[in-house]
């Protein structure tokens, strides 16, 4: 039977893991589950070879209907807010909240040439490079000029450990996501809140960006001092706060 058990599910980026959310999982007083996405860790990638971000969250639903979870706050990061506003608009009388951190907005409203070179340019760094140099070149990029050692060397080794079929996939699904359309149909559905915060030197999605789809869509939002992509790694104790305050006005029972 499905349960009403208050939680955080913790949905990752396309560069990193479940261990992305380190700092939560050891710090957040409420129940936290952390997914490694189809793909990534030892997890099976996707059936097809061009998912769209609506195949991640098909799963995403199976999987909390095994834990028996009936009503749940969805947390994204990054590419997982793609996932997480997927599965909202799928399922909006099951999701009590939406908070997304440094969301990526996809490039599904972009020219299709533009879609192609966005995924084109990733998939020939990791194919030039292999996953261990990329991790290398490209995981200072996640984090803020004043990381700390133990915070870069844990994105290294995270962007290190990812399967080339699970991150060409969610380059894929990168490509088409649209994130404001979903979360505009999540919203016509649900009177749930939605809440978005970014990193004030994330280079990756920009605080400019994220605060215009915070304004698209008349949700708050919150810039974390000091921190670059990795927001909920690097200014984990005002991500875990602003977590905290979510879920003490979540309702679990049904609208």
């Amino acid at each position: 039977s499905r349960q009403h058990r208050r939680a955080h599910y913790l949905l990752h980026g396309i560069g990193s893991g479940s261990g992305s959310w380190v700092q939560q999982l050891q710090h957040l007083c409420q129940h936290v589950l952390a997914w490694d996405a189809p793909g990534y860790a030892d997890s099976n990638p996707l059936p097809m070879s061009q998912p769209l971000a609506q195949d991640y969250a098909k799963l995403l639903w199976l999987w909390l209907d095994q834990l028996g979870m009936s009503r749940v706050h969805l947390v994204g990061h990054s590419l997982g807010c793609l996932m997480a506003a997927s599965a909202a608009k799928m399922q909006p009388d099951r999701v009590a909240a939406l908070s997304l951190l440094a969301p990526a907005q996809g490039y599904g409203d972009a020219m299709p040439a533009v879609q192609l070179a966005k995924k084109n340019e990733r998939l020939q760094v990791m194919e030039q490079l292999g996953m261990s140099e990329m991790a290398r070149q490209r995981s200072p990029r996640l984090l803020s000029s004043a990381a700390q050692a133990e915070h870069l060397a844990l994105a290294q080794h995270m962007m290190s450990r990812l399967n080339v079929g699970g991150y060409s996939q969610a380059t894929q699904m990168l490509s088409s996501g649209r994130l404001t359309a979903d979360l505009q149909l999540f919203r016509a559905q649900s009177s749930a809140s939605i809440r978005i915060a970014c990193g004030a030197e994330d280079v990756i999605t920009p605080p400019a960006a994220c605060q215009a789809l915070a304004q698209t869509m008349t949700a708050p939002f919150m810039l974390l001092a000091g921190a670059g992509h990795l927001c909920a790694l690097q200014a984990w104790r005002e991500v875990n706060a602003w977590l905290d305050a979510a879920h003490s006005t979540i309702s679990l029972a049904p609208d």
